[in-house]
């Protein structure tokens, strides 16, 4: 695979210099900046053979390199080796950024070459601003992937299909008046935007397309003139068209957008979202667009009282598939059976396909077994797929997407009799979510601002995690979703009544094993005050952590308490819905713990 990928490279060198291009940036992103991408936008994974959801690469005339952040510092490195690219870890204090990289290694006079859908605004100016400084050109037009990717994949093709009020709880109509009232208090007279999840929310309409991500591939402008769809009419059936039309929504060809921009008058304003619509679009729109924060990335992420009903739902028959999943690989290891970690994300895709309203996983299951789960973002593949053995720990990172709510869960479970450093990292781990999960705060907090919180246990002994704690999550939608998140580098959004987010806390060991817990929290109101309105969070996910991993002689009363009451929790609402010998072994799973 080596030498398919220099070859590769060596290809998009000669398109480089037959257009006058010193150096070409690579987002892994597609013409609507999305985190997860269909096959046609695989660009980077096609030119450095990383799979994961993050990177960008750079190719100059002597030098490639990927940068990546820390999720994928050791799957980065193991994918692209041999290949002669550099790996770039990006955030640490000695990896230049991609932009210092580039004034640093090209001369005064060289051109940059990027693709201007595949960069947002604010990317795009601050790229050409430092490159102007060092005398360095930017050139948004450089596209020559179809030339040098022969056999490319088309586009998805998948039909659209129409997400029904009972679930989403507010008409599309009803969305669109409300995201142009707030459109028109920021200044502009229509709104567009090509954020696959953003298209999905506003018009209760779903597809196929990206894997695990029900979103359809389109783009969208909402005027009180009029509203157009920018979709493949292949993917059109006529109960969407009808949905549409009802919404007061037109559908013109996907490929005809651009063209549509430039007709759009000199004296309407058209918002853009900094962050999520392309430098290319802003550049069609230059003179008459105005640049703030997306009108539908609040609402989206505050959830109605319906969707906050049906994620509850969904978190049960999840929680159902979770445990027994957990009771196969238990005693398929204890019987002395082959399993292997594909083996385990098999088995949770069986158990989770199989309840009401399933959909689609919410992203490839992570299972990580001994060393392969201190890669953060592990993906096993038939040349890394592992044995599951006495003597370690299995991180299990999954989730799946029902048409009432999205689910995210990880679970570290014991193989075996786990030693003494595994359970005091586990419980520190668990310290920290503990602390996420028991939080007050007053209004107007911001993730950033609780982070630390579940980091000091992990801090006090040197240890820590480079990824984020919590990412906001999406109803029937992206896993990975805005504005809030609990990470070290502040968002600005507030924790607002109705967001759902992830806690997620870790700890990994390279080459030994990895620690991950996670559940999803919803903020709720907690109490109001003479010094104003207080949050709290209710966790949602259910299912039992592992009690042999847990070093009570460490744990405080008060932490025990709530383990105890969580697992209480657990069993009350799954037992239900389970046999009595799956009872059975949720009865011991939940058993209280004592110091």
């Amino acid at each position: 695979m080596s030498n398919v990928i220099i070859e590769r490279i060596v290809a998009l060198r000669k398109e480089m210099k037959e257009a006058g291009v010193n150096a070409v940036i690579l987002p892994r992103t597609d013409a609507h900046l999305s985190e997860y991408i269909s096959n046609h936008w695989h660009i980077v994974r096609y030119l450095s053979g990383f799979t994961g959801s993050a990177g960008t690469m750079v190719v100059t005339e002597t030098a490639a390199l990927l940068w990546v952040d820390s999720r994928y510092f050791l799957q980065g490195a193991q994918q692209i080796e041999g290949t002669g690219i550099i790996l770039m870890k990006d955030g640490l204090p000695d990896t230049p950024s991609i932009v210092e990289y580039l004034c640093e290694n090209l001369h005064k006079g060289a051109t940059v070459g990027i693709n201007g859908m595949l960069m947002s605004i604010d990317e795009t100016a601050s790229l050409r601003e430092r490159l102007h400084k060092s005398g360095i050109r930017l050139d948004v037009n450089f596209d020559p992937i179809d030339r040098i990717w022969a056999d490319r994949p088309s586009l998805p093709a998948d039909k659209v299909f129409v997400h029904d009020v009972k679930y989403a709880g507010e008409t599309a109509a009803d969305k669109i008046a409300k995201v142009l009232a707030d459109v028109k208090q920021k200044g502009a007279e229509a709104l567009f935007t090509s954020a696959l999840d953003e298209i999905a929310w506003v018009l209760n309409i779903r597809s196929n397309d990206v894997p695990c991500n029900p979103v359809a591939t389109s783009f969208l402008y909402l005027a009180p003139q009029g509203s157009t769809l920018f979709i493949d009419s292949a993917k059109m059936t006529p109960e969407a068209e009808a949905h549409l039309k009802e919404a007061g929504v037109a559908v013109a060809p996907y490929d005809s957008v651009l063209d549509f921009l430039a007709t759009v008058p000199a004296d309407v304003n058209v918002l853009l979202s900094g962050s999520r619509a392309s430098g290319a679009i802003a550049h069609i729109l230059e003179g008459h667009y105005v640049k703030g924060d997306s009108p539908i990335a609040m609402p989206k992420a505050v959830k109605n009282d319906v969707q906050i009903a049906g994620i509850r739902a969904a978190h049960i028959r999840d929680g159902v598939a979770m445990v027994r999943s957990l009771i196969e690989i238990e005693r398929t290891v204890a019987e002395g059976k082959h399993l292997t970690e594909i083996g385990v994300a098999d088995i949770l895709l069986r158990h989770r396909s199989a309840q009401p309203l399933y959909f689609d996983l919410s992203f490839e299951s992570i299972c990580g077994f001994g060393a392969n789960g201190a890669i953060v973002h592990y993906s096993a593949t038939p040349e890394s797929d592992t044995t599951i053995t006495k003597g370690n720990l299995l991180l299990i990172d999954s989730g799946a997407n029902y048409l009432d709510g999205t689910t995210d869960i990880t679970r570290t479970i014991a193989i075996g009799t786990p030693s003494e450093d595994m359970r005091h990292d586990f419980t520190l781990v668990m310290k920290g979510h503990i602390a996420i999960a028991t939080s007050i705060y007053p209004e107007g907090t911001r993730g950033a601002q609780l982070d630390a919180l579940a980091r000091m246990p992990l801090w006090k002994e040197g240890k820590s995690y480079l990824h984020g704690t919590g990412h906001g999550v999406g109803h029937f939608l992206n896993v990975h979703e805005g504005p809030q998140s609990i990470r070290l580098n502040d968002t600005l959004a507030p924790l607002t009544p109705g967001m759902l987010t992830s806690n997620e806390p870790g700890v990994y060991l390279t080459d030994r094993y990895g620690i991950r817990c996670e559940n999803l929290v919803l903020t709720i109101p907690y109490e109001e005050t003479e010094f104003g309105k207080f949050y709290a969070f209710e966790t949602i996910t259910l299912c039992p952590f592992d009690r042999s991993l847990f070093q009570t002689e460490i744990m405080s009363e008060a932490e025990i308490e709530w383990l105890n009451n969580y697992h209480r929790t657990v069993y009350e609402r799954l037992s239900p819905e389970l046999t009595d010998d799956e009872r059975q072994w949720l009865a011991a799973a939940t058993a209280p713990l004592t110091k």
